[in-house]
């Protein structure tokens, strides 16, 4: 590591002879496969974005000028070059640094980043700014071709490539999202990509006449002559962009001298690169959409160590039994068929399988269409992601009260992936959604339980909430909308979901101390009644809810206005949870702890109102 030893900043790479930056790329790339070998990580986007983001740093000053990343997975490299190398140790870690940018660790980092598609539109906005200020900085955007399949991107490229603002995008094209990228802007971009050799060909041909640089001048005008009269314009270019490219993106030079050029054409930019995810570590090479995201992994084979059932894998498996029975049933994804378990429906049912690429909107919008028509739609996304179909919940589903099955994944702290990824809102903004039902298992068995009854016995818009991650010590599986699964006297505890078992563990140190706790356990949070957990909190008067959720609109105040208008009167409340629904990356024990929603932060509460 003897030269990525000496660099901690933009100007430490600047100073670097040309003949160190290919070792440089190959010590970084060393450091970070045995770096997330030991901590996990996104290891496939990153390698493939090496020479990238040292040719950035070559040309740009990220203290001042603005380098905006899109999703931020890919900017592992940025953060080792900005100082950030002897901390990775703690990479996505509770305390330690972030698998993502974030300003609030390194003023480096121009934009928090974990949602795809918005990096355009945020550095359209900052170059706005600069021009009303009067300031002098450039920005850059960075934006995968995973990215283009949502429409944002195109929002943003509409408004920036129209508005004459000096910008320079960046189109990272590796082929892939996590799993390969699909739709029509894959076609488009596919047709524009070359072979390296005409890359090649290029910089041969601008070497031999660089002595007779009048001649290369004219000869380069007529061939721009012929580009944009006689041979059809891209996308790109037909939108207000300069268009360069396609680039070769593991050539730090050919790179360097390129977004040169585009930061010296003070006007908007599109600069189209070619990586190769996993670049420069043959495991991660071949099966770029399994090294995505990782766990610890062994550094020489990338052997990862096997991982044992979680709620993604069994929400596949029942989508496949389910599929089997009812040939309506269909399965869509926002380009997240393995993360939501909807891979092994799509090898089995690859005739009823939807990846509409990240498009969240889109997909919640299509499913309607299925549904409106007599297909029995299954829509599989993250909570965090789902945020950006909210409003056509609402009016392309809620207002004909289309049967729809909303599949939420990740829904609570997701761990390493942080606050951009934390599906902490969606009981808040579920509420709100007209004839919604949404229902919250608490292990698999209720898992597959209530996906057959979302498919087959109600009606209308359904979703099931469910965390990243396996079930744990409550295995019953109860169909009804409430149920007292431990009876007590002294105080009502009330939950949804897998806080199901902090909450036993709660009551079990209570037991312990002389305290009879009842545990109601809520599996349908909408319709709002809770008849059941009102009359528990009649009988004990007493009332503790945890919920992983935010705090504005959560089930416990839902429970204190329905206790209110039945006229029950209780004489002391705990509501236990996430607040604003700001938390940081880490592990979930921990963050749990730390947030008071553990279960010895649920016995202390339930003390302290049994005045213990």
């Amino acid at each position: 590591m003897g030269i990525l030893d000496k660099v901690n900043s933009s100007e430490d790479v600047k100073e670097l002879k040309d003949y160190k930056l290919v070792p440089l790329c190959k010590e970084i790339r060393e450091f970070l496969v045995d770096n997330l070998s030991k901590t996990g990580g996104h290891l496939a986007s990153n390698l493939g974005t090496v020479e990238l983001s040292v040719a950035l740093h070559r040309v740009y000053d990220t203290k001042t000028d603005r380098i905006v990343f899109d999703v931020g997975h890919q900017s592992y490299t940025h953060k080792i070059i900005t100082g950030r190398k002897d901390q990775f140790s703690t990479l996505r870690q509770y305390g330690g640094l972030s698998g993502y940018p974030k300003p609030s660790e390194s003023d480096d980092d121009a934009f928090i980043a974990g949602h795809a598609s918005n990096s355009v539109s945020v550095a359209a906005g900052m170059a706005k700014a600069r021009t009303m200020l009067g300031e002098d900085y450039n920005v850059v955007a960075i934006i995968g071709d995973g990215a283009l399949t949502g429409g944002l991107a195109y929002e943003g490229l509409a408004y920036a490539g129209a508005s004459g603002e000096p910008l320079v995008v960046i189109l990272n094209d590796n082929n892939m999202s996590i799993d390969p990228n699909v739709g029509g802007t894959a076609r488009l971009l596919q047709k524009m990509r070359v072979k390296p050799g005409y890359i090649s060909f290029k910089r041969r041909y601008k070497a031999a006449f660089k002595k007779f640089p009048r001649i290369y001048a004219f000869n380069h005008k007529i061939k721009e002559w012929f580009k944009w009269h006689i041979l059809p314009g891209n996308m790109f270019s037909s939108m207000g962009f300069y268009y360069l490219g396609p680039v070769d993106g593991h050539d730090v030079k050919e790179l360097e001298a390129v977004l040169h050029w585009a930061k010296d054409r003070r006007e908007p930019v599109l600069v189209h690169v070619l990586t190769k995810k996993g670049k420069g570590c043959e495991y991660a090479e071949n099966k770029p959409e399994c090294y995505h995201g990782v766990g610890p992994f062994d550094p020489v084979t990338g052997k990862m160590k096997p991982s044992g059932d979680n709620f993604s894998k069994k929400f596949g498996e029942f989508m496949c039994e389910f599929a089997e029975r009812d040939e309506r049933i269909t399965g869509i994804t926002a380009a997240m068929a393995s993360g939501t378990g909807l891979d092994v429906f799509a090898k089995k049912y690859p005739d009823r399988f939807i990846d509409a690429g990240i498009a969240e909107g889109h997909s919640t919008a299509m499913a309607a269409g299925l549904a409106k028509q007599g297909i029995l739609p299954v829509f599989a996304v993250y909570s965090s992601f789902e945020q950006r179909g909210f409003d056509m919940l609402i009016h392309d589903v809620s207002l004909l009260q289309l049967h729809v099955v909303l599949a939420l994944d990740r829904a609570g702290i997701v761990g390493g992936d942080g606050e951009t990824h934390n599906g902490l809102f969606d009981v808040s903004y579920l509420s709100t959604v007209p004839g919604m039902v949404v229902l919250c298992p608490s292990n698999y068995s209720e898992l597959h339980d209530m996906l057959e009854s979302a498919l087959f016995e109600l009606d209308g818009p359904v979703a099931l909430r469910y965390p990243r991650g396996a079930e744990g010590r409550y295995k019953d599986s109860l169909k009804k909308q409430e149920c007292i699964i431990r009876e007590g006297t002294d105080v009502t505890l009330a939950c949804y979901g897998t806080m199901v078992n902090e909450m036993l563990d709660a009551a079990d140190i209570l037991e312990n101390e002389g305290i009879s706790a009842e545990i109601v356990k809520i599996s349908a949070i909408k319709p709002e009644k809770y008849p059941l957990t009102i009359k528990s909190m009649a009988k004990t008067g007493r009332l503790v809810v945890a919920e992983e959720v935010c705090a504005s609109g959560c089930v416990g105040e839902k429970l204190l206005a329905r206790a209110a208008m039945s006229g029950v009167c209780i004489k002391d409340v705990k509501l236990l949870n996430l607040g604003e629904g700001l938390v940081a990356h880490g592990d979930n024990a921990l963050l749990m702890k730390e947030h008071g929603i553990d279960a010895m932060s649920i016995a202390k509460a339930a003390k302290e109102l049994c005045g213990r």
